[in-house]
């Protein structure tokens, strides 16, 4: 138990500011080899991190789950091509999963938002990617406030330095929360991206430590396809609220 002298207010220190700890865990090759195996340790990782999450009446609904994997390139490129989306090569091109509603009508103009805002910064527009997901992998209130899953592709512009890419999609990321966030949809709230990069990718969600690879099939290796799994790190996160707000934490926060 911490003494009571240190508990008070000092410096840039604030007893308001203690909350309960999320669960982090880092794996990966020292000379970076890819691997199936590293983001599979990484998922195992994740699920010895349970102790560190927490559910609330539905003990199938966790207040969130996630990994960060490098972009998997090879697993990519064969389902775009499957969508003829040409992809450049790796590098050039920034994916991520984007959270949209589950009602077309606000969902079609948030996506057209998108592809203006992706063109107004000089950036391509590629496509989109329904993200494959089982429903039934997860908890009934996650599911009752579950969104769409979608993978966008962005392609770097003709103007854009390959070192300013990545800046371009923060950019590209952050006008578009903002604009969503500042209208009148009545679904906004479900808008959120996981993350867009050209290096990485997030896979997050209303998750159990043990549900994201059950929810997120992509992960299952089979003998012709690495899916989503094949890298040399693996970054996993299991979510803590804090316990003096009672709540989870923002989309822009978490």
């Amino acid at each position: 138990m911490i003494p009571e002298q240190y508990m008070s207010k000092k410096g840039l220190y604030d007893p308001r500011f203690e909350h309960d700890s999320c669960g982090v865990g880092f794996v990966a090759h020292l000379k970076g080899q890819k691997s199936h195996a590293i983001v599979r340790n990484g998922i195992q990782v994740l699920e010895n991190l349970s102790h560190r999450g927490a559910c609330g009446c539905d003990p199938e609904t966790g207040d969130g789950a996630g990994i960060t994997v490098q972009m998997p390139d090879t697993f990519l490129r064969k389902k775009c091509a499957q969508l003829h989306i040409d992809l450049p090569p790796l590098g050039d091109y920034g994916a991520g999963i984007v959270f949209l509603p589950p009602g077309a009508e606000d969902r079609n103009v948030m996506e057209q938002w998108t592809e203006n805002i992706i063109r107004e910064e000089g950036q391509r527009f590629l496509g989109w990617r329904e993200v494959p997901h089982d429903p039934a992998k997860i908890g009934k209130v996650a599911r009752s406030v579950m969104p769409a899953f979608k993978q966008l592709f962005i392609g770097r512009g003709k103007n854009t330095a390959s070192d300013a890419f990545e800046r371009k999609l923060y950019v590209i990321r952050k006008r578009l929360y903002n604009k969503v966030q500042a209208s009148v949809l009545n679904q906004r709230n479900y808008y959120y991206f996981c993350s867009l990069s050209n290096k990485t990718l997030v896979y997050k969600g209303q998750l159990m430590a043990e549900q994201l690879d059950r929810f997120f099939p992509g992960f299952k290796r089979s003998r012709h396809d690495l899916g989503i799994g094949h890298g040399a790190f693996a970054l996993q996160h299991q979510y803590v609220p804090d316990v003096g707000a009672g709540a989870s934490l923002p989309h822009d926060r978490a």
